[in-house]
């Protein structure tokens, strides 16, 4: 793995974990969730220096579905996350209380609610594209270059499971609320253990890290397959 790939890599996993940390706000202060916020803010710049290449490419070539999926894919998650950065900048009690923003301060709460949620399930289902490679890398690390059915039907059962307990932990939070601003504030059971959140959490992500990866092989494989058709056909 050359040293670009591995930065790339890193700045994908830090981006993850404070991902999660900022989504369990009720747990850290109020200083702590802002300066996550900045951090969060230099990782996403530093994700699309790394990845100009594909920023740059993306008025060339054929749109096929998978692409297509991609692309739009990533422009949420850019929508996403500019809105949950102004507005948290706007809300900043803290790190970026020296700029002079005043009012509408009702505005930028709903927008950062709205923005946070969609872009948890988005930031997942992004990753879940990318799924692909990140088992590759582990494959590498942990020196099994063979493929094995045995850990495959292992890996896809620990799947399933994931996604079921992700489904309950999906309602159980009633994130469709937030998603769709039915709510404008978010219910949190102080008396629930901080691990069993943060395992809510990941479950969560799981299940949309599954649904995404899933999806792109069967857009990959239908193209296969019309290609195949088509070089039949001539």
């Amino acid at each position: 793995m050359g040293n670009k790939a591995a930065v790339r890599h890193l700045v994908d996993l830090l981006m993850t974990v404070v991902l999660v940390l900022l989504m369990a706000y009720f747990l850290t202060e109020q200083e702590i969730h802002e300066w996550l916020g900045a951090g969060m803010l230099v990782l996403f710049i530093a994700h699309h220096i790394l990845n100009r290449k594909w920023l740059k490419a993306l008025g060339r070539g054929k749109y096929t579905p998978y692409r297509i999926l991609q692309t739009v894919l990533a422009l949420l998650v850019l929508l996403c996350m500019l809105g949950s950065i102004l507005s948290g900048i706007w809300m900043s009690r803290y790190v970026f209380d020296f700029l002079p923003t005043q009012g509408h301060m009702g505005l930028a709460r709903t927008a950062h609610l709205c923005c946070a949620y969609w872009g948890f399930i988005l930031l997942s289902a992004h990753l879940g594209l990318h799924w692909g490679m990140v088992l590759g890398v582990v494959r590498k690390a942990a020196g099994n270059r063979k493929p094995s059915a045995l850990r495959t039907g292992v890996l896809r059962v620990l799947t399933a499971g994931i996604s079921a307990y992700g489904v309950y932990a999906f309602f159980k939070h009633r994130i469709a609320d937030y998603l769709f601003l039915r709510s404008h504030f978010v219910f949190f059971d102080y008396e629930q253990p901080p691990a069993l959140y943060f395992l809510d959490l990941l479950a969560m992500m799981g299940l949309c890290i599954a649904l995404s990866y899933y999806l792109g092989k069967a857009l990959q494989r239908r193209a296969v397959r019309q290609t195949i058709q088509k070089e039949d056909h001539l």
